[in-house]
């Protein structure tokens, strides 16, 4: 471990700090309506082998960057490939998660004013943009910065402690009363019984992205949170505690949600906007035709959780640009998130002011800039880096066992190449 380096303080600690950057938006908001929209049970179950075929995986060799090099993302590849063109991953897994948290905090900020509306039931109508979506994008931003600006143990660290096992509750106390909802069954048995007639090659393409974007691969998070994480702690472990409480969580989102959508009549296949501007009806019919305070309850208790998840997520993305101000630049911590807030809040204010320019963002994220980094980490440690120092960071020095250590290794250099090449490619021409 770098000398005065900060680190998480055990597995608990990591899985919470790893489980705070997958489960977020991409899971309550994102997971939900990805499911309406590519054929829902069919669809998870295709989600699910994703996960632990090849993000899993890679989610690996993502930390095995990290933790090898206990650096940012940018000094991990000067140390691991010095005056190589692998500095390009470097870069790459700087720039991603701040063009994604420019538009994160936007939906962050969203999710703050609905949460405000909820206490009275009055959503109004849903306005992206403008003004009002400014203040709360800098509100939502602001707070994402200052729990980073605390450091690792006493920001992220004591944040994702309180918030992982807060969000995990209040997610299962609105899954219990939407799934008693009158006419729910038939969202339950939207997400558990599969029609696979309704799966296309676009199904197998978003049930991957989806995967990586749940799991936060390709962004930069887990190599710079992998190399907080001390040498004993055991990375198979971890990350398959990452993987489970990730997937955990984006099913009970579902099961939140689904139900609660069938039980008004809505279509599944509402797109972005099925938490947004599909609940709120939800909510407020609720309101009318039942205990108003309950569904004031109910309603406040599901958009505060989307504020929290948004936030474990933000302040991951966050951390990445951070950890490489003040390694590489040698700035202050509060410098410099003072300095991301100002870089991220400028690129994000076209998003905030224009939703077509939002989902174009959002769409070369998700299926270009995630998608290449993804591709050059698996390329660097399946071809590039030490197959020993892979193996001695897998197995903590044998403490793993080394056939499983084999198989992730083969995934990693041989399927994940292939498979993210083809999603790639099906992203631009499906």
């Amino acid at each position: 471990m770098a000398s005065g380096r900060e680190h998480f303080g055990g597995r608990a600690a990591v899985i919470m700090a790893m489980a705070g950057s997958a489960i977020g938006l991409g899971n309550i908001w994102r997971f939900p309506y990805m499911v309406g929209e590519y054929g829902g049970a069919a669809f998870i179950l295709i989600f699910i082998l994703c996960s632990f075929i090849l993000s899993f995986p890679i989610f690996l060799a993502e930390a095995v960057i990290g933790r090898k090099a206990h650096a940012n993302a940018i000094g991990a590849m000067n140390k691991l490939a010095p005056g190589s063109f692998w500095k390009v991953l470097g870069y790459l897994s700087i720039i991603t998660p701040t063009i994604i948290v420019s538009y994160y905090s936007i939906v962050g900020g969203w999710s703050i004013e609905y949460f405000l509306k909820s206490l009275s039931l009055d959503f109004g109508e849903f306005m992206p943009s403008g003004w009002t979506a400014l203040l709360f994008n800098t509100i939502f931003l602001g707070l994402s910065c200052i729990i980073v600006a605390f450091g690792i143990k006493d920001g992220i660290e004591r944040f994702n402690k309180i918030s992982i096992p807060l969000l995990f509750v209040l997610i299962v106390l609105i899954m219990v009363y939407s799934v008693n909802m009158p006419g729910a069954e038939k969202g339950v048995e939207y997400l558990v019984k599969p029609d696979f007639s309704k799966i296309t090659g676009r199904t197998f393409a978003f049930a991957l992205g989806q995967s990586f974007y749940s799991m936060s691969l390709g962004m930069g998070i887990i190599i710079t949170y992998s190399s907080y994480v001390s040498k004993d702690e055991n990375l198979v472990a971890s990350g398959a505690g990452t993987v489970i409480a990730a997937l955990l969580f984006s099913f009970l989102a579902g099961f939140a949600i689904m139900p609660a959508v069938f039980s008004a009549g809505i279509a599944p296949s509402s797109g972005p906007g099925l938490v947004f501007q599909t609940l709120p009806h939800v909510f407020t019919g609720m309101g009318a035709s039942s205990s108003h305070w309950l569904a004031t309850v109910i309603a406040a208790l599901f958009f505060f959780s989307v504020v929290v998840a948004a936030m474990t997520s933000s302040i991951s993305l966050i951390e990445v640009g951070v950890a490489y101000l003040v390694e590489e630049r040698h700035m202050k911590r509060k410098a410099a998130c003072l300095l991301i807030f100002a870089i991220t809040w400028l690129l994000g204010l076209a998003s905030v002011f224009s939703i077509d320019i939002f989902g174009k963002v959002d769409a070369f994220s998700s299926n270009f800039l995630l998608t290449v980094g993804v591709m050059l980490v698996v390329l660097f440690v399946g071809w590039k880096m030490d197959k020993e120092d892979f193996r001695e960071e897998l197995t903590n020095s044998g403490k793993v066992n080394a056939k499983v250590v084999g198989v992730i290794f083969f995934l990693i250099r041989y399927v994940a190449p292939i498979t993210v090449l083809t999603i790639f490619i099906s992203n631009l021409v499906l």
